[in-house]
C-alpha cells in the first residue's frame, strides 16, 4: 500500500473505534455517579460530560499538534495541524491506513476522558468554574507532553517506550495527578450523622451500568488503537477480554472472603482494574500474558486501595489505585510478557506472534517502561500541584450542606424528596462558602 492510501476496512473499523471511546466518558460518569452520594451525583456526571466539550475545543485548536504536530522536542508545534488543517477524509498520515482527520478524531476521544478519570478522587470537593480552568490546562501541560512524548514521536518513543493504548499517557497520568490534588484539596467534610454512610455508593445499578459501557468502549479503546483492523486489533480484543474477566472474578472473590458475602460494586471495580491494568501491554502480549496481569491487577490494584486507606488519603472512588497503580504495573510487565526476542524481525517472525517487530521481552525494556512510568508518575504530581495552587481557588467545605454541590453548583437535583430543600447560593461577599474548590 503506498503512502496516503486509504484502506477501507480499517477506515470503518476505526469509526466504529472512535464511537466507542467516545461512549466511554458517558459510562465513567454514571460508573463515577452511582459510587458518590445522592447530593452529588449530578455533579460527578457533569465533571465527566464537560469534558467533552472542554476536551475537544481545545484538541480541535492546537491539542492534536502538541501531540502529533512536528517535534519541537519537548512538544509538538502547534501550528502544524491548528484546527486541524492539514487533515483530510482522502489521505492517510504516513505510516497508516485511516484517514489523518480520523486519526486525529479517534485520538481526540482519548483526551475527552483522560481528566475526566480524575474527578473520581477529589468527589464532593471541586467547585465548577475552576475544574474547567483545571482540566483545560492539565491536558496542555500533562497529557499532551506525554502523550507526544510516547505516541507522537517524542523522546521516549525514539528510546523505545512502548505503551500499546495508554497505561502511561491516560492511567498513570490521570491515577497520580489525582493523588496531588488529594493533597490540595484535603479530605471530605463530613458530618457525625453522615459517617457511615458517605463512601456507600447511592446507586449500585448505575455503577453496574457505567462497567458495562466503560467495558463495552473499551475495545475502542485497545483495540482501535492498533489503528486497523487485523491480528494486532484481535489479539488486544481478546487480551482485554481476558484481564477484566480474571480480575472481576478475584476481586469478587477477596471480597467475599473478607466481607462474607459477594458484592456487585467491588465486582465492578475489578473489571476497570483488569482493564486498566491490561491497557498498555494489550497488542503486545499473548493471551497467556493477560491472563497473568488479571491475576496481578486484582491483588496489586486491591493492595494500593487499601493501603491509600491506611495512609489517610480521602480518594474518593480509588483512582489512584485502580487507574493509576494498575497503568503503572501494566506499563512495567509488557516488558515482561512481551514476545520473545524472535519476534523482532517482522519478515522472520513466527506465525504466534501478537505484534512483529514492535517490542520483545527483556530486562532492557523493564527498565525502560520502569524510568517511563516512574518519570510519568513524578511529573504529574508535580505539575498538577503547581497548576492547582496557581489556581488559588479552595474554599473550606460547610460540613452541613444537606444540599450537596447538586444544587449549590448547578440547582438541580437528581432525585426529589420532600425531605430535601432548595439551598441559595451564597451571594458575593457573604460568611459562607458551600464546597472546596
Amino acid at each position: 500500500m503506498a503512502v496516503g492510501d486509504i484502506d477501507a476496512a480499517s477506515t470503518a473499523f476505526m469509526m466504529v473505534c472512535m464511537a466507542l471511546v467516545q461512549l466511554m466518558t458517558p459510562g465513567l460518569a454514571f460508573f463515577y455517579g452511582g459510587l458518590v452520594k445522592d447530593t452529588s451525583v449530578l455533579t460527578m456526571m457533569m465533571q465527566s460530560f464537560v469534558s467533552m466539550g472542554v476536551a475537544s475545543i481545545i484538541w480541535f485548536l492546537f491539542g492534536f499538534s502538541l501531540c502529533f504536530g512536528e517535534s519541537l522536542y519537548v512538544i509538538g508545534n502547534p501550528f502544524s495541524y491548528f484546527g486541524l488543517q492539514g487533515l483530510n477524509v482522502n489521505e492517510a498520515l504516513p505510516d497508516m491506513s485511516i484517514p489523518g482527520l480520523l486519526f486525529a478524531g479517534y485520538q481526540g476521544m482519548f483526551a475527552v476522558i483522560t481528566p475526566a478519570l480524575m474527578t473520581g478522587a477529589f468527589a464532593d470537593r471541586f467547585r465548577f468554574k475552576p475544574y474547567l480552568a483545571f482540566i483545560a490546562l492539565w491536558l496542555v501541560f500533562v497529557y499532551a507532553p506525554w502523550c507526544h512524548w510516547v505516541w507522537g514521536g517524542g523522546w521516549l518513543a525514539q528510546w523505545g517506550v512502548k505503551d500499546f493504548a495508554g497505561g502511561i499517557v491516560v492511567h498513570v497520568t490521570a491515577g497520580f495527578s489525582a493523588l496531588a490534588s488529594l493533597i490540595v484539596v484535603g479530605k471530605r467534610h463530613v458530618s457525625e450523622e453522615d459517617l457511615e454512610d458517605h463512601d456507600r455508593p447511592h446507586n449500585v445499578p448505575f455503577v453496574a451500568l457505567g462497567t458495562a459501557m466503560l467495558w463495552f468502549g473499551w475495545f475502542g479503546f485497545n483495540a482501535g488503537s492498533a489503528l486497523a483492523t487485523g491480528s494486532v486489533a484481535v489479539g488486544a480484543a481478546v487480551n482485554s477480554e481476558i484481564s477484566a474477566s480474571v480480575a472481576l472474578f478475584l476481586w469478587l472473590l477477596i471480597d467475599w472472603v473478607r466481607l462474607g458475602r459477594p458484592g456487585l460494586v467491588g465486582l465492578c471495580v475489578g473489571a476497570i482494574a483488569g482493564l486498566a491494568t491490561i491497557t498498555p501491554a494489550a497488542g503486545f502480549i499473548q493471551p497467556w500474558g493477560a491472563f497473568i496481569l488479571g491475576i496481578v491487577a486484582t491483588f496489586f490494584c486491591y493492595a494500593c486501595c487499601e493501603l491509600r486507606k491506611r495512609l489517610g488519603f480521602d480518594d474518593a472512588l480509588d483512582v489512584w489505585g485502580v487507574h493509576g497503580m494498575g497503568g503503572f504495573m501494566g506499563t512495567v510487565l509488557l516488558g515482561v510478557l512481551a514476545d520473545p526476542e524472535e519476534c523482532g524481525a517482522v519478515e522472520a517472525a513466527p506465525n504466534y506472534c501478537v505484534n512483529p517487530g514492535q517490542v520483545t521481552a527483556s530486562i532492557e525494556q523493564v527498565g525502560k517502561q520502569l524510568a517511563a512510568a516512574l518519570l510519568a508518575a513524578v511529573y504529574s504530581v508535580v505539575v498538577t500541584l503547581l497548576l492547582l495552587k496557581a489556581l488559588n481557588v479552595c474554599m473550606p467545605l460547610k460540613p452541613n450542606n444537606i444540599g450537596g454541590l447538586d444544587l449549590t453548583e448547578h440547582g438541580e437535583m437528581a432525585y426529589h424528596s420532600p425531605v430535601r430543600q432548595y439551598i441559595q447560593e451564597p451571594k458575593k461577599g457573604g460568611s459562607e462558602s458551600e464546597s472546596v474548590v
